[in-house]
């Protein structure tokens, strides 16, 4: 696994950020998106939706814990484990079957037992600086060699 920093002063920045991501993105693919609340992993995932077409409203998961994008250039899963109690959950929630085709967006990963064991797993974690955030990116060579 390699690992490399990227600046998020603004939304612009992360608007970017998102695009790059989107345009490599494969079925199959988990973006695991760490930090603390409010560090911009909801606002990250909306933005890579957009690129992926989706025109439509973007509800956070937080509530719903799985939400379904199925009409996109890659259709999509974006879902938020914060409020699992333990990764056992999954099954019961049918994770696996909503991944079909899919790319994976996920936030709190680590609630839902990780997915860096994936091959395509691409893991950003979001962090406040004094500029705005810093994305923390890390991946297998694979998605390394996709994101410039």
């Amino acid at each position: 696994m390699s690992s490399y920093e990227v600046e998020l002063p603004d939304l612009a920045a992360m608007e970017s950020f998102a695009g790059r991501i989107a345009e490599r993105l494969r079925a199959g693919d988990a973006l695991a998106l760490s930090g603390s609340l409010g560090t911009g992993k909801t606002t990250l995932a909306r933005f890579i939706l957009r690129f992926l077409g989706q025109s439509g409203e973007i509800p956070s998961p937080t509530f719903t814990i799985v939400e379904l994008y199925e009409a996109l250039r890659i259709p999509a899963v974006h879902a938020d484990f914060y409020r699992l109690e333990t990764p056992d959950e999954l099954e019961e929630i049918g994770l696996d079957d909503y991944r079909q085709g899919a790319v994976l967006l996920a936030e709190w990963p680590e609630r839902a037992g990780g997915f860096t064991h994936e091959s395509g797993c691409l893991s950003v974690t979001l962090d406040f600086t004094e500029e705005g955030r810093v994305a923390s990116v890390e991946g297998n060579s694979d998605w390394l060699e996709r994101l410039p």
